[in-house]
C-alpha cells in the first residue's frame, strides 16, 4: 500500500485522538442512545474530524460511521469509522477508549488502526505488512494451554435478551481459562489480543466499526478471527479472535449445544 497513504491516514487518526485528549476533562454532554447506549460531544466532533479528513486522503472513498451512518454495508471503497469506541468508559473517566478506522477494499480489510489516545498507543496494521504498535511490529501470544490464557470478552447493548447464553458462556471460560477481563471497548480488545496481552477475545452483537480495524491487527499480527461456526463476516453475530493456537479449544467452550443452564 502507497506509503504516502499510510502516513496520511495515521497522521489523521492521531489527531483524531488529539480531539479526545482535548476534551477528557471537559463537562460531557450525553445523550442516550439506547438505555446503555450513549454519545458525546466529543464522538460527534471526532467523527467530524475524519468524515473531513479521510476520504481527502482516497479520493472516490466514502465514510460508513458510527454516528453518521445510514447502512451497514460497506461500499467498494469505504473508511470505516468508530469515533470513540468505549464511550461509557469516557463518560466515566477511564482511560480504556479507541479511536478505530479501517479502510474496506474490495470485500476486505485493508489498512486499519486504534489508537488509545490516553495511553498514547498506536496500533495499526496494513493488510500483508505485518501489524505494529507505536512503530514496533507486533504479535500474537504463543500460550498454547487454555488454563494459562487470559480472556476478554464484552457484553452487548442488548444484553437483557441473551442474558442466559452470555451468563453461561462467561462460566464455562471463566472456569477453563486463566482468567476473563471486560475493558469495555471491543477495538481495545482486539488490538491487545493482537499484541499478546490476551490470547483471546469473543464478543456477540457487535458492528463492522467495532471490529473493523481490530480484525486485520489480529489476523497480520498472526492471529485467528472467526465467527462461532465458520468464517466471520463484518458486523456477524459473534466475534472470536485468538492467538490460533487456543482458537479450537476457545470455540468448543462457547457453543452451548447440550451445555447445562448458567448456574453463576
Amino acid at each position: 500500500m502507497d506509503k504516502q497513504l499510510v502516513n496520511g491516514f495515521l497522521a489523521c487518526v492521531r489527531q483524531a485522538g488529539g480531539v479526545v485528549r482535548t476534551q477528557w476533562n471537559d463537562a460531557k454532554e450525553i445523550t442516550f442512545k439506547g438505555r446503555i447506549d450513549l454519545v458525546t460531544q466529543t464522538d460527534l466532533a471526532v467523527e467530524k474530524l475524519l468524515l473531513a479528513g479521510l476520504p481527502a486522503l482516497l479520493p472516490g472513498s466514502t465514510v460508513l460511521a458510527e454516528e453518521s451512518h445510514d447502512s451497514l454495508d460497506p461500499g467498494v471503497l469505504t473508511w470505516i469509522v468508530d469515533p470513540v469506541d468505549g464511550t461509557t468508559n469516557y463518560a466515566h473517566g477511564l482511560p480504556i477508549v479507541a479511536v478505530s478506522v479501517a479502510l474496506w477494499k474490495d470485500g476486505q480489510v485493508a489498512l486499519g488502526a486504534v489508537y488509545v489516545p490516553m495511553l498514547e498507543e498506536l496500533f495499526w496494521a496494513v493488510r500483508g505488512q505485518g501489524a505494529f504498535l507505536n512503530g514496533s511490529r507486533i504479535g500474537v501470544s504463543t500460550e498454547g494451554n487454555m488454563q494459562n490464557s487470559l480472556i476478554a470478552t464484552g457484553f452487548p447493548y442488548s444484553f437483557y435478551t441473551e442474558v442466559d447464553q452470555i451468563c453461561l458462556r462467561l462460566r464455562r471460560v471463566l472456569l477453563a481459562s486463566q482468567g476473563i477481563r471486560r475493558l469495555g471497548s471491543a477495538a481495545v480488545d482486539l488490538a491487545y489480543t493482537a499484541c499478546g496481552r490476551f490470547e483471546g477475545y469473543y464478543e456477540t452483537g457487535l458492528k463492522p466499526w467495532d471490529t473493523a480495524a481490530g480484525w486485520l491487527l489480529v489476523e497480520e499480527a498472526g492471529g485467528m478471527v472467526s465467527g462461532l461456526d465458520g468464517d466471520y463476516g463484518l458486523g456477524g453475530h459473534m466475534i472470536v479472535a485468538t492467538n490460533g493456537s487456543i482458537h479450537d479449544d476457545l470455540l468448543d467452550l462457547l457453543r452451548l449445544e447440550g451445555a447445562a443452564d448458567c448456574a453463576c
